[in-house]
């Protein structure tokens, strides 16, 4: 007999990325039917024809129970629960598409890893901004220290999936948990979505430090005080701090500050290396959500005075002109500090 919930047989994936298909991928082969949705005609055609996506995924079969469609409509159609993985950018517009094909409220997970230029928002508050306020209670965040090809192929790996609704956030659980995917529960959605978000940032320094072949004593005090400015920020935010010590802050940090896996990361290390933004961001299909997030966590900072000189660096190197080897000498100049204000004070600083 099937102990699943009665939603989780058929679930629509929206966005079919690296880590939107890996997801889709997942639930497939635990025996769910899939529907997933790409805005590419060409990755459609590419799953149906080959089952693979050779766009995003390249030489990692895809299940026949996922079905590829570029109608969201045709996604969303008598499905269990929805998965958003599109990128932030692309959040709200493809929510305001949904709104006008809403059936009753279904659960959504968002795994989504960014926020929103401009508002400042996290994605579970733009999806609460669009869709009607019975689908609130339903939200979840699935984040966490993940790349998509190891998922794949089976290499052991933990996620976090947050939501405020207990009861269903442990079924989802269920449906996720495999002998090569543990998820853990939590309910704190702010932090979640805040390290799954900064962490993208601190990897464009890690790359950074390597790509100017600064050493591994640099790149470690990279991510420690790259998990203070999460702190700081989280503090300001409202997010559990200790939400952003475990899978989707340090955890997720660590992973993109040290794989080159990680595409922010190889952002990083080209801009280390002397190739300019738009020509980097030109030579691969997939999105480095990190250069976005960079901006909203400066204005955030800003708003709510915040010192984060990491992210202020990164900044200057993207969006100023500044010089990458520049930007290292200015945070090392910086007045000498005490190690205790690391952490959680509001207005302190690396």
């Amino acid at each position: 007999m099937d102990s699943r919930p009665p939603f989780a047989h058929t679930a629509a994936v929206i966005g079919a990325g690296a880590w939107g298909t890996t997801l889709a991928r997942h639930l497939a082969e635990t025996g769910m039917e899939i529907r997933l949705w790409a805005f590419e005609p060409e990755v459609v055609e590419a799953i149906r024809c080959n089952r693979e996506n050779s766009l995003y995924l390249p030489g990692i079969p895809l299940p026949s129970r996922i079905f590829p469609t570029a109608s969201l409509e045709e996604a969303v159609q008598d499905t269990g629960f929805w998965v958003i993985a599109v990128p932030s950018h692309a959040m709200r517009p493809v929510l305001t598409r949904l709104n006008q094909l809403l059936p009753s409220p279904v659960p959504v997970i968002i795994a989504t890893k960014g926020m929103e230029e401009g508002s400042l928002k996290f994605m579970s508050e733009v999806l609460t901004e669009v869709l009607p306020p019975s689908w609130a209670p339903g939200i979840t965040v699935l984040t966490g220290p993940s790349f998509a090809t190891e998922v794949c192929r089976g290499k052991p790996t933990t996620l976090l999936l947050a939501g405020q609704d207990p009861e269903l956030t442990i079924k989802l659980q269920s449906l996720f948990m495999t002998p090569h995917l543990r998820i853990y529960t939590g309910s704190d959605l702010i932090g979640a979505q805040l390290g799954g978000a900064l962490k993208n940032v601190m990897a464009i320094a890690a790359g950074l430090v390597d790509g100017l072949d600064l050493g591994l004593n640099a790149r470690a005090a990279l991510v420690t005080r790259g998990l203070a400015e999460m702190l700081r920020l989280g503090a300001a935010l409202g997010a559990d701090v200790h939400t952003l010590y475990g899978l989707s802050g340090l955890g997720d940090l660590v992973l993109t500050c040290t794989g080159p896996l990680s595409r922010n990361y190889t952002v990083g290390y080209k801009l280390g290396k002397g190739l300019p933004l738009s020509e980097i961001l030109q030579q691969s299909p997939t999105v480095a959500e990190g250069v976005r997030t960079t901006q909203v966590a400066v204005d955030l900072a800003n708003q709510l005075n915040v010192e984060m000189p990491i992210s202020q660096g990164v900044h200057g190197i993207l969006f100023e002109g500044k010089h990458p080897q520049q930007a290292v000498t200015d945070l090392m100049a910086r007045a000498a500090k005490g190690e205790r204000d690391l952490l959680l004070t509001k207005h302190s600083s690396t």
